[in-house]
């Protein structure tokens, strides 16, 4: 039902480091995590790179949309002094420096695919393309091997996306990423060979916790803060979160 770690570190290192560089992965790890989610998209040139916002603003300074610019341009862009000045120089990673990274480092991860509008189905494929190379030898086990368990888990609000990516790397695990969940969640779920869904936890009934892993699939919950309000979800069958309090909700919590 469910193969892969409990606690997830959101994007890194959660609060405690500038999300979805490589400070924040070296962040999470420092704090014992071996899991990580992050967000992906594809820069002007078709490379993914690991950033959460479509347009720059925020985490990185400037203006426009990430596809306006290629991938080398944004892996000069300073992603960490809008953080803390202590991370200034820390730069927009591409997806390959982040899952080299967590292979090296043992870290299970969460991809989200967040495709910049009106290029979803070519980051849907782009990133299932780069990942079937990077995870080929795992790929190539046997079904029943557990070192497949370190697979990644592809995830997406865009269906689109994650149906190319379905296409384009079948073998790569996907969750179901809603934002509530609706009534006809079983048909989705078949429908793109989930093994999972993920699921705001805020809007989270225990009903459909219960019924939800009573059906088989496993259920993982963004993005819980509150020790008590983890524990209470997984009292009611979750069977993971992610976190941006890794230092109040540790690896080994619960």
């Amino acid at each position: 039902m469910w193969a892969y770690p409990k606690i997830i570190a959101h994007r890194g290192g959660g609060i405690l480091a500038p999300e979805n560089t490589l400070a924040a992965f070296r962040c999470g790890v420092s704090h014992g995590f071996r899991a990580v989610e992050f967000d992906v998209m594809l820069a002007k040139d078709g490379v993914p790179v690991v950033m959460h916002d479509p347009k720059l603003g925020r985490t990185v300074s400037g203006a426009g949309s990430v596809a306006d610019y290629t991938s080398h341009a944004l892996t000069q862009m300073d992603a960490g002094a809008w953080f803390d000045q202590a991370f200034a120089g820390e730069r927009v990673p591409t997806y390959e420096q982040v899952a080299t990274f967590c292979r090296d480092n043992e870290i299970w991860m969460n991809v989200e695919i967040k495709p910049v509008p009106g290029f979803e189905e070519a980051t849907g494929r782009v990133v299932a393309q780069y990942t079937k190379r990077l995870f080929a030898d795992l790929l190539a086990l046997d079904a029943d091997d557990p070192s497949r368990a370190m697979l990644p888990l592809f995830s997406s609000f865009s269906f689109e996306a994650i149906r190319a990516a379905q296409r384009a790397a079948p073998g790569i695990p996907r969750a179901l990423l809603l934002d509530g969940v609706p009534d006809d969640w079983r048909e989705r779920v078949d429908t793109l060979g989930a093994v999972a869904i993920d699921t705001n936890y805020r809007k989270l009934t225990e009903v459909q916790a219960r019924t939800i892993r009573d059906a088989g699939i496993g259920l993982f919950c963004y993005t819980v803060n509150e020790p008590e309000r983890a524990r209470e979800l997984f009292a009611w069958g979750v069977n993971a979160i992610c976190t941006d309090r890794i230092d109040l909700i540790g690896p080994r919590f619960g």
